[in-house]
């Protein structure tokens, strides 16, 4: 599905559903990562983190190179973790989608991972999903780390007002209750250094430019940090 205008409120709190190239828009190539003003040497075991996700972990917009992965990828080693990211983001990827394909991206890992991010849920929202049923996939993706014995931080996403407050109590709960129950780590809103400021959303007025990316790094190495077992 394309991404085509949408009411701000809307573009702005959701994630991005488009399908389309990973085409970087002007005057964004080369944005500064965003990490630790005085690195120190990466030391310790690699550690490995599974980005599981959709276009805002695909580099929608920015390529690859600028996306949330590898831009966490270098705070982490900015900060002496041995960091080693895959990413798994695929532009307009449901939470019905990544079920799908959860098991076919942990069979194909050389090595299981010490710890997955998922972040989906948006695109649910975009095609007008239940959030019951937006429930039923992610915790089956969560069920399946689970049985794995791998570490889970989930990106928590919310729902915009104008979708009416039953939906929105419905699908906000979504995160932290799931979150709990399989005892995942929890971003309570991946979005929040970045909704509400248009500079850092690109002109389709849903996806992060390169600079907003940075502000969610720099507002998430913390709790990814925090997220990984010891060594």
């Amino acid at each position: 599905m394309k991404c085509r205008a949408l009411p701000a409120v809307l573009a702005l709190a959701v994630t991005a559903c488009s399908g389309d190239p990973e085409a970087v828009p002007s005057g964004q190539e080369g944005s500064p990562v965003a990490t630790a003003a005085e690195p120190v040497a990466v030391a310790g075991p690699e550690r490995r983190i599974l980005a599981f996700g959709d276009s805002l972990f695909a580099g929608y917009g920015v390529g690859q190179a600028q996306s949330y992965p590898d831009k966490l990828q270098a705070a982490l080693r900015a900060r002496g973790i041995d960091a080693r990211l895959t990413n798994a983001g695929v532009s307009g990827d449901t939470t019905a989608a990544g079920l799908q394909r959860i098991e076919f991206v942990l069979d194909g890992m050389e090595t299981p991972p010490d710890l997955a991010i998922v972040e989906l849920g948006g695109n649910d929202l975009l095609r007008g999903i239940s959030p019951a049923e937006t429930r039923e996939n992610l915790g089956a993706i969560l069920a399946e780390l689970q049985e794995r014995g791998i570490p889970v931080l989930l990106m928590g996403m919310r729902a915009p007002p104008n979708l009416g407050e039953a939906f929105v109590k419905d699908f906000d709960g979504i995160y932290p209750d799931l979150a709990q129950r399989y005892g995942a780590a929890l971003v309570p809103f991946f979005l929040e250094p970045v909704y509400d400021k248009p500079a850092l959303i690109q002109p389709d007025r849903v996806h992060p430019t390169a600079a907003g990316i940075d502000a969610l790094v720099a507002a998430t190495v913390d709790e990814v940090a925090a997220a990984l077992p010891d060594a």
